[in-house]
């Protein structure tokens, strides 16, 4: 049985079986949350970190759409500080999509965990803050990324280890773009982590249009297939990516399908 609840501009869905992967289907307008024709203005305390770390390059549009919810993240979910990196009982944040990290590095330099003026030589030969994260040089980064399609498995296996130390209320959240569904390892940790219940995973998937293989359904239908549950929203509407962030129910694994432009 399949059925959609909508509120507050929120789409939830659960599925008990899916068909097979298909080619991408277009994008069904009477489903699919309203997009801004260009992303909103930044959040205040990042906008000028990230003019900082930016410094008259230009960046992709695929660093702009991940800020916002990144910023919902760190400013009203995530229980992680400056002073609590290290803490058994902290949240943990995995950024898969490692080449969107410049807007991360200004998120973490408007909430203290860097100095802002790490910022002024990012990507620079002596900098700490590279073209992606690195966990060992960077204070709050819990895992270096690279080749795309690691990081839901990474979170995966950070859910297990937790579950087995009887750690059950620090939450594991990984942010992906929805391109990297793409690669077979991150269908296996979709399934594993169904089947596993594994209640303190939730996936942010940044849905721009850009995969090449789609799934009747939508992005949400990937997860809840194999047991998530899962929102889909405005990948710029900070009310509407709190309520779906905080959505999980803490039994299943959940996931966030957020909405933002083709090319962001």
């Amino acid at each position: 049985m399949d059925f959609n609840l909508q509120a507050s501009g929120m789409t939830t869905t659960t599925a008990s079986a899916g068909p097979a992967p298909t080619a991408a289907p277009p994008r069904d307008p009477t489903t699919t949350p309203r997009r801004h024709p260009t992303a909103p203005p930044l959040p205040g305390p990042v906008a000028p970190l990230y003019e900082r770390v930016r410094a008259g390059r230009e960046f992709g549009a695929n660093v702009r759409s991940t800020v916002d919810v990144l910023w919902v993240l760190y400013d009203r979910i995530l229980r992680i500080a400056p002073e609590t990196v290290d803490d058994p009982g902290r949240d943990r944040f995995l950024l898969s999509k490692g080449h969107a990290v410049a807007g991360y590095y200004a998120v973490l330099a408007a909430k203290g965990f860097v100095p802002a003026d790490w910022l002024d030589d990012q990507g620079g030969p002596g900098s700490r803050l590279g073209d992606h994260p690195d966990r060992v040089l960077v204070p709050g980064v819990e895992i270096g990324s690279g080749s795309l399609g690691h990081g839901l498995g990474l979170g995966v296996g950070t859910a297990l280890g937790l579950r087995a130390q009887g750690l059950l209320t620090p939450r594991v959240y990984v942010l992906l773009g929805d391109a990297e569904l793409d690669e077979g390892s991150n269908h296996e940790a979709i399934a594993y982590a169904g089947a596993t219940g594994l209640g303190g995973l939730t996936a942010i998937v940044v849905d721009n249009g850009s995969a090449t293989h789609g799934w009747a359904g939508g992005a949400a239908a990937r997860f809840t297939v194999n047991g998530w549950t899962a929102a889909t929203v405005d990948g710029h509407d900070h009310e509407a990516l709190h309520t779906a962030l905080t959505g999980h129910d803490n039994h299943r694994p959940h996931v966030v399908v957020a909405v933002v432009d083709q090319g962001e």
